[in-house]
């Protein structure tokens, strides 16, 4: 059993195998209805459970095309509307029932805790569609994208600017370590890396280099990447939090200091105006619409990773 909860995980042959699955599957269906299944539906008959503790657009709608184009089907659960370790049944119970009802689960989650908590009683494999330390489905789709604009990423450099410490950087780093990219994180000292993902990546010789300069984080880069400045459940001062991450907006002014071709990518929803301006993402060089299409192509290939 296979799961996919972070991508330090797994090996680099392993995540190379997934993306290059998902750019197959997904050339091979030209000419397809958004849903129509694979000619192999290797899915069929089969049914994954999704369960959402946080709101979501692109993994919920993402999850259940992918499950269909694999030809199976998908199930969603809010945890006010199930047991999930709430009353009478333990979270042990809630997944040994699953397990006896589906072949997979993904779980969007507040807490990475409740992700290996959960994993740890299920059977069956276990797919992490967002926690507040990881989020390895949005970068496979990221790298697939990136990919498909400018080839390999091994060997390129990948600029992040924002909020060092969340979800997506903590994936980033990782990523950068297993697909041999250069990445530069240019951000606030308050918002920094934490000393475990730095420790990890010191670990794995990632070429990582960390700056409070925007102009030197994007510098000759063939990728600039943001995020929301502040995530749904940022227990934080958000007009300060905004005021700190101001001079790190991905602008005109600073895609001009990238590579000619360099592209920009955000994993939506996206503060117009705040960490990003829309002259940037409606601009030309800016594929975050593709980028959002492509987590239905590399969720489909980690599904199926996950039960080969």
């Amino acid at each position: 059993m296979k799961n996919f909860i972070n991508i330090s995980d797994h090996s680099s042959i392993d995540l190379r195998v997934i993306i290059d699955e998902a750019k197959i599957r997904k050339l091979s269906r030209k000419g397809f209805n958004k849903s129509a299944p694979d000619d192999d539906k290797p899915f069929e008959g089969k049914s994954m459970a999704m369960i959402f503790e946080k709101p979501s657009t692109r993994t919920r709608m993402s999850f259940d095309i992918a499950a269909k184009q694999l030809g199976g089907s998908s199930i969603i659960l809010n945890p006010d509307g199930i047991h999930y370790g709430k009353g009478d049944e333990t979270l042990k119970d809630t997944a040994k029932i699953l397990t006896e009802y589906v072949d997979i689960v993904m779980l969007r989650t507040s807490s990475h805790k409740n992700l290996e908590e959960f994993g740890k009683y299920l059977d069956i494999p276990i797919i992490n569609g967002l926690s507040d330390k990881s989020h390895p489905c949005q970068i496979m789709s990221d790298i697939l994208t990136y990919e498909e604009s400018n080839g390999s990423i091994t060997g390129k450099t990948v600029s992040w600017l924002g909020d060092g410490d969340n979800n997506m950087s903590n994936s980033l780093i990782e990523a950068a370590g297993k697909f041999k990219f250069n990445l530069r994180i240019g951000c606030p000292k308050k918002y920094a890396p934490g000393k475990k993902i730095l420790g990890w990546a010191k670990e794995n010789k990632v070429n990582l280099l960390i700056t409070q300069k925007p102009d030197d984080a994007v510098k000759n880069s063939d990728c600039v990447m943001t995020d929301k400045w502040v995530s749904m459940n940022d227990k934080v001062n958000k007009k300060t939090k905004k005021k700190v991450l101001k001079p790190f907006q991905v602008n005109k002014k600073l895609m001009k200091k990238a590579n000619s071709n360099a592209i920009f990518m955000h994993c939506l929803p996206v503060g117009r105006g705040e960490e990003v301006t829309d002259e940037v993402i409606d601009g030309k060089q800016s594929v975050v619409w593709r980028q959002a299409l492509n987590r239905v192509h590399a969720q489909k290939s980690i599904i199926k990773w996950c039960l080969d």
